[in-house]
């Protein structure tokens, strides 16, 4: 238990406890520590405990706190730190001490806390010892990294505290550390790490262990003690205990989620009786700092193999800042290849979230235009009475408000890429308006009659049907036909297969480091509930679910309740006639999309009467982002 040590100017030295969270110190009764000495104030510091540290910090800012001479506000207390409050000295160790009052009779006020009072010889007894040889390998689990190195580090301190000749960790074969998943009745067992007295590793560890005994501890998931294994009833006939003349014996099982994978075991040949009931104590303690090691060590292992792994898979399956290797997303990069290139117009479409704008983004940076400006306007987010100015331009006076000439969206892209965002959503009268800049690549500002020549390329975006929209008499068809020269369609994410888990890899990566997130990856759990999940909101929504999720969570794994994917949250399982029908239906979307929506070739290609392909079309009762482009009548189209 850490002490503060008054040093009074007469008597002898008062000792008091430091066992609580937050102990306060002052002049005040009512604090943990009540010190009488001059340039104390009421309230003057407090020492808190944040589960690893203590932190010695100001109550009072015209106090003064000086630790070792040096004039603080706030500290962290290591062993022999001397500390002065005022005139009050005092010394701070990470040990109980045994003292004997100074003044008996000093307790005249009961109110005050009383400081620790204990007689004795002040010898350091073995329970004392083995707190200080915990905290001495908890420094060692600070300080060092390599596990083996922790590991023979503990068996060091535990050979010496009990008096043992040697000690071994021992893990059942095939355990899983992290999850606490072992079948230890009839797996082999495997000597994890090994010391002798003269803190050597003994070469041949298994012979060197009694595996009745092992096993005995790791079936019944207690510590054992083994006073004279020769004499023991139990284990006196087994066959490694008569072949070592094994002696005394303890073992304490090593836990991982409430499950035993393996045991830390220390004996000696030639003393009986040797250990006693604290120590197995202790060493049970000792066990499961071993657990807590291997657990870490284990985690950490699996999620830099899992990052090398990612890394390596994404340089496979990254096309510039898109991740994908699916065949419909391979689809998408051979055609991006293909148009990059080139200056004419492509209509990205797809349901909202697949990443429709990283697509246009990508086109660019392939592009001859790549030294030129990417701009990008979101035809739904601009109200009606703007668009035609935030695409055009206007000129002074143009309008109320317009207080000074500003040039549009067209003009700012010019010799760069104009990305339409939403185009579904502009009005009637713009599209008449932006088909003639189309054409012409001439535009006019709001309010002048100049025509101003523009250099651009036009990339759109919609995740609506607009062949659908040109049926209701939504969208002009002649500037569908002038937009869509190229359609490339981004497959929903729930339909990318194993993209899905890589994607969602790649964006912890990416915000963990932003965010300072103590979060390293997903739970085996999280990562089913990923791939069960529908993900309605695509890429967009898995984006924000992690983020939330590396903001909110304070443990090292992501699980599914963190992403908010419960059990409710999985797709719904539909009757095997109705997801039969399902898949016929997305895949004759699919192939008519890879056929620009020719109606004759897809049915021929897949073996059934064009009147089926219709069918299909006429079940869609809410279009699917997937058809558009892939609906639209193609001029070649048969009959």
């Amino acid at each position: 238990m850490p002490t503060l040590k008054q040093f009074p100017a007469q008597g002898a030295p008062t000792l008091y406890a430091v066992h609580k969270p937050v102990t306060t110190i002052g002049r005040a009764l009512g604090n943990d520590v009540s010190l009488k000495a001059d340039g104390v104030a009421e309230h003057h510091a407090q020492i808190v405990f944040d589960g690893r540290d203590f932190i010695l910090e100001e109550l009072d800012r015209v106090a003064d706190i000086a630790i070792n001479q040096k004039r603080k506000r706030r500290a962290r207390l290591v062993h022999g730190d001397r500390v002065q409050l005022g005139t009050a000295e005092l010394a701070f160790s990470m040990f109980a001490e045994i003292v004997k009052r100074a003044r008996p009779d000093d307790d005249d006020d009961e109110s005050a806390p009383r400081p620790i009072d204990k007689t004795g010889t002040g010898q350091v007894s073995s329970e004392l010892a083995g707190v200080r040889k915990l905290f001495s390998f908890s420094e060692k689990l600070i300080n060092r990294k390599n596990v083996d190195d922790l590991l023979e580090a503990m068996l060091d301190d535990v050979i010496e505290l009990t008096n043992a000749m040697k000690g071994f960790l021992i893990l059942v074969e095939g355990a899983d550390v992290v999850s606490g998943q072992s079948d230890s009745a009839d797996k082999k067992l495997v000597v994890r790490a090994s010391r002798n007295v003269r803190k050597e590793s003994i070469a041949d560890a298994s012979g060197s262990i009694s595996d009745s005994i092992v096993r005995q501890v790791i079936a019944s998931g207690r510590p054992l003690i083994v006073s004279d294994a020769l004499a023991d009833t139990t284990f006196g006939k087994s066959e490694s205990v008569m072949a070592m003349k094994l002696s005394s014996v303890m073992c304490a099982p090593l836990l991982s989620q409430g499950q035993v994978i393996g045991a830390l075991y220390v004996g000696n040949d030639k003393v009986k009786s040797l250990f006693e009931r604290t120590q197995l104590e202790l060493l049970a303690i000792f066990a499961s700092q071993a657990s807590l090691i291997l657990q870490n060590a284990m985690l950490l292992n699996a999620l830099r193999a899992d990052k090398a792994k990612l890394e390596a898979e994404l340089k496979d399956k990254r096309f510039g800042d898109i991740i994908g290797a699916c065949p419909s997303m391979m689809e998408v990069f051979r055609k991006l290849q293909k148009v990059a290139g080139t200056d004419i117009s492509v209509l990205i479409t797809g349901e909202t979230g697949t990443g429709k704008e990283l697509i246009a983004r990508e086109i660019h940076r392939r592009s001859n235009r790549a030294e030129g400006p990417f701009v990008t306007i979101n035809c739904g987010a601009i109200p009606e009475n703007l668009i035609e100015s935030e695409l055009f331009g206007h000129v002074k006076g143009a309008f109320t408000g317009a207080v000074a000439s500003r040039p549009g969206k067209f003009q700012v892209a010019d010799k760069g890429t104009l990305f339409l965002d939403e185009i579904g959503e502009l009005p009637l009268n713009l599209q008449v308006k932006l088909l003639r800049a189309l054409q012409e690549r001439v535009v006019f500002r709001v309010g002048e009659s100049k025509p101003e020549k523009v250099d651009i390329r036009i990339v759109a975006a919609t995740n609506r049907n607009l062949e659908e929209e040109i049926r209701n008499g939504n969208f002009r068809e002649d500037l569908y036909y002038r937009l869509n020269v190229v359609n490339i369609w981004l497959p929903p994410l729930r339909d990318r297969g194993e993209d899905l888990v890589i994607i969602a890899k790649a964006l912890l990566t990416k915000y963990a480091d932003e965010l300072h997130s103590p979060v390293k990856g997903f739970s085996p759990a999280a990562l089913a509930s990923i791939r069960k999940y529908n993900w309605p909101g695509n890429i967009r929504q898995v984006e924000n679910r992690i983020k939330k999720a590396l903001v909110l969570c304070d443990q090292t794994l992501l699980s599914p309740e963190d992403l908010d994917l419960g059990q409710s949250a999985e797709s719904q399982i539909l009757p095997l006639e109705k997801a039969k029908e399902e898949f016929q239906r997305k895949y004759v979307l699919e192939v008519l999309e890879r056929n620009n929506g020719n109606r004759t070739q897809t049915a021929r290609d897949l073996g059934v009467d064009p009147r089926t392909i219709f069918r299909y079309l006429e079940k869609e009762q809410n279009p699917m982002p997937s058809a558009a482009g892939g609906v639209a009548k193609d001029p070649h189209d048969g009959p």
